[in-house]
């Protein structure tokens, strides 16, 4: 069956492989979590006094930007409005419940997205569809899509060039007429190469709701490889993920995920053709929390050595990692997290558990280190080395199978993923 033909901005998409999703609003006064409002059935009269106090004192821009470009992010997706109807930008008269009637007064997207354009960073916007504010919502949801789409249409018009849109809330009404085609036709007019995303849910990972949709969406889901054959479009594929339990920032939140962690996330993704998109939660002021800002720097050191194969590499055919008997290789398990992406003549080997050298007493030899093997690669290797160290790898190829004999890394390093660069 035929592929389809990907739209470059697609592709575009694609190559950026990592961002940085941000959860910030009133309800970050209240420090417990974005969906605040709804879980702990408070009052909107009550809920509405937030804006009050909204001053953002902290927020700076170029800081939340420089946070995800020094993390090796491509891209940052902003929450413009989210479910509480709060909008950080200027709604130009659609309503009073908006940043610009608050103590800040600065249009925040606006600045947003100038800082992302000053920066090389492409600007996505979150955007709610679900509103627990207006009360059209639920009492005459036309006239609620009528808001909707002047709302978005103030963000298409007014800030520039957008990499694209994510909607999240139409789980509310699944069998509603949102009248998404008017929606999206509104923004190729004004933005015709914007991602567009609506994300179903965290129980719709991989769900696409309309074929004018660009991405499949998997909210903290794993992202499953993809065949494209007979479909009617090409998809890209994304899966966001928390950088602790919450969206938004949680005072009591200690269960951060650890750097080891979100690296494997971020290759995981890629193994299976999908960006990853990591939220962090501004404090109640808008500034980057310290311990956030810190982690996101931790992986941008890590994507500072192997950032090519993230951005470069493609899925690789039907390649398996593990023990390739007949070669008289031997294994002491195999580890689904071992794979191999495809670049423009070079594949990208990834690899776990490769041990560290040194003083027994220290390194701890609880890794294994050995030959990794790979079959269906069928690809003639020229040469292999570690994209860390430049250090070359002796390798046996037979027939479709890659055999490599992996090399500690030196003591005082400790990758999580370490990844090879094969010439081809």
């Amino acid at each position: 069956m035929a592929l389809p033909v990907p739209a470059q901005y697609v592709l575009d998409f694609e190559q950026m492989g990592f961002g940085m999703f941000v959860h910030w609003g009133l309800y970050s006064q209240l420090g417990r979590g974005e969906w605040v409002y709804k879980v702990e059935n408070m009052d909107m009269a009550e809920y509405k006094k937030l804006a009050d106090t909204f001053t953002a004192e902290d927020f700076d821009a170029d800081e939340l930007v420089l946070t995800a470009k020094n993390a090796g992010c491509r891209y940052i997706c902003f929450t413009s409005r989210h479910h509480e109807g709060f909008s950080l930008y200027d709604t130009r008269g659609l309503n009073d419940f908006d940043v610009m009637h608050t103590p800040c007064g600065r249009d925040l997207v606006g600045e947003f997205v100038d800082a992302c354009h000053r920066h090389g960073i492409s600007p996505f916007l979150y955007h709610t569809t679900r509103d627990w504010y207006n009360p059209d919502f639920v009492d005459n949801f036309d006239r609620y899509l009528d808001y909707l789409y002047k709302s978005v249409e103030i963000l298409c018009t007014h800030y520039g060039k957008i990499g694209g849109f994510w909607f999240d809330g139409n789980s509310t009404y699944r069998d509603a007429d949102w009248k998404e085609t008017r929606l999206y036709s509104m923004i190729r007019k004004y933005q015709p190469e914007a991602i567009l995303l609506n994300n179903m849910g965290i129980n719709s990972k991989g769900v696409v709701s309309h074929p004018d949709l660009d991405v499949i969406p998997y909210e903290r889901g794993n992202p499953r490889p993809m065949n494209r054959e007979g479909m009617p479009k090409y998809l890209a594929a994304e899966m966001c993920d928390t950088i602790n339990d919450h969206w938004s920032i949680g005072i009591n939140d200690f269960n951060y995920k650890s750097p080891a962690r979100l690296i494997n996330n971020i290759c995981r993704c890629r193994k299976a053709g999908a960006n990853y998109l990591l939220n962090i939660g501004p404090t109640a002021e808008g500034g980057v929390q310290p311990y956030q800002r810190e982690l996101m720097a931790l992986i941008g050191r890590w994507m500072e050595i192997f950032g090519e194969a993230v951005y470069s590499g493609r899925p690789y055919g039907a390649v398996s990692y593990g023990a390739a008997s007949h070669l008289g290789v031997h294994y002491d398990s195999n580890d689904e997290r071992c794979f191999i992406l495809k670049g423009e003549g070079k594949l990208y080997i990834f690899c776990v558990n490769t041990g560290i050298a040194g003083d027994e007493n220290v390194t701890m030899r609880s890794y294994y280190c050995g030959s990794y093997a790979f079959d269906n690669v069928p690809d003639r290797v020229k040469s292999v080395r570690w994209m860390d160290s430049g250090e070359e790898l002796s390798f046996v190829q037979q027939d479709d199978t890659l055999v490599l004999r992996v090399t500690p890394q030196h003591y005082g390093s400790s990758f999580c993923v370490r990844v090879a660069e094969a010439e081809i």
